[in-house]
């Protein structure tokens, strides 16, 4: 009778042993880089968020309707910001596991210092066209549509609040985003090859925190940041995440039938409530309640809806797209690889297209054909780019290469 008082005692202190062990191995899981091997689809798929931004920056155009944002709740931004978390781990964090964590992050630092000095070239060379070609076509109007008129009263204050990422004009938001994001992974990097699972509760805790609260950082001359960095941080630490074996792990997904499924018919749902919001007659047929809740879309504070909407996209595109798949190396495909593997050039350039573009619609003919030249003739521009870096990478490493031999003999 004693005995079996003793073992019903003890089953619940067994159980929460159990619970507490099994949490333990749940939070402190050891993150496994995958062998070094560049996935060809993440260059892919790089490319192609810069060709959707660059699209997506030219408003009142038939161009936006060849981007993804018209026809459900993600854009080329989410996929962007996805593919830089698990591209910046996969770097660096092979860096931190093989040569330490003082090497990674003060690689991963130089990495933040080239961004912020793009930013900063693309942010001068930005205000001077915008500014030159409102005054030599005297279309002021340009000034407050882009978001550089404050540079006309307050020129000394506008440049220090730009240096210091407060002021951004127009369709700049996204790279002083990376930067932040960037300049913070050392020490999240950190944490994540430890405690993977542990890092991502914590992450998707300060996205709930921040979107609670209306945390976000204050922007000049007025309002926040139009890309909350406490809301997407999310997804830049879900693809340090994935890098980090927690693709590997979840991998039982692409095999769930219901799950595909699933995923099918949100990404069906999202492109009718995304619709609705630009055709009024669809949105006469569908509830007004439901309709509140995704129209309009929250994109500053990554709704969850946004999240979910990028979440079933990759699923459906990996279980469809394996890493060897032939398709990856058809020439029509090339021009999309190229951008992504130069994506750092090829983004700004495109960003500043945008506003050209945007200029010469304006100020030209506003045709359909047009539209479809102006956005043919910028993804040739981009895609030249990423051609030339790509051969005058391939010309310095050759005159490194010889040189080093030279020097050997």
């Amino acid at each position: 009778m004693i005995d079996e008082t003793i073992q019903v005692a003890g089953r619940p202190l067994q159980v929460a042993f159990l619970l507490r062990r099994r949490l333990w191995e749940t939070i402190t899981i050891r993150s496994v880089l995958a062998k070094p091997r560049r996935d060809v689809r993440l260059d892919l798929f790089r490319g192609l968020a810069n060709w959707l931004i660059f699209l997506g920056h030219i408003p009142n155009s038939v161009l936006v309707w060849f981007t993804t944002r018209n026809y459900g709740f993600s854009d080329g931004a989410d996929l962007f910001v996805l593919i830089s978390g698990y591209t910046a781990t996969f770097v660096f964090g092979t860096m931190m596991m093989e040569r330490g964590f003082v090497i990674g992050a003060t690689r991963l630092l130089r990495r933040v210092w080239q961004l912020y000095v793009a930013h900063l070239l693309l942010f001068f060379v930005y205000l001077t066209a915008v500014h030159y070609l409102a005054h030599r076509f005297d279309d002021l109007h340009l000034m407050d549509q882009f978001n550089v008129a404050p540079l006309m009263d307050f020129p000394v204050e506008t440049l220090s609040q730009g240096l210091v990422l407060k002021f951004k004009p127009l369709n700049l938001d996204v790279l002083p985003l990376y930067i932040v994001l960037m300049a913070a992974f050392p020490v999240v990097l950190w944490f994540m090859l430890r405690w993977r699972n542990a890092v991502m509760i914590s992450s998707f805790g300060l996205y709930l925190a921040a979107r609670h609260y209306g945390w976000n950082l204050p922007a000049y001359p007025a309002g926040v940041w139009y890309f909350n960095p406490f809301t997407w941080q999310l997804l830049f630490v879900f693809g340090a995440w994935l890098a980090l074996g927690g693709a590997t792990a979840s991998r039982w997904l692409l095999s769930s039938r219901t799950l595909l499924v699933m995923s099918g018919g949100f990404l069906l749902f999202a492109l009718v409530m995304t619709l609705a919001e630009r055709i009024p007659e669809l949105r006469g047929y569908l509830p007004e309640g439901l309709v509140a809740v995704f129209v309009p879309n929250d994109k500053t504070n990554l709704s969850p809806y946004r999240v979910v909407h990028l979440a079933s996209l990759v699923l459906i595109v990996v279980s469809l797209v394996p890493i060897g798949w032939p398709g990856l190396k058809s020439p029509f495909l090339q021009p999309l690889i190229r951008c992504g593997q130069q994506s750092l050039p090829v983004f700004c350039v495109g960003l500043f297209l945008s506003f050209i573009a945007h200029f010469l619609l304006d100020f030209g003919s506003e045709g359909i054909p047009a539209q479809l030249i102006v956005g043919a003739a910028g993804l040739w521009i981009m895609t030249g780019v990423a051609y030339y870096r790509t051969w005058s990478k391939g010309v310095d490493r050759s005159r490194s290469s010889g040189q080093g031999g030279e020097a050997g003999e």
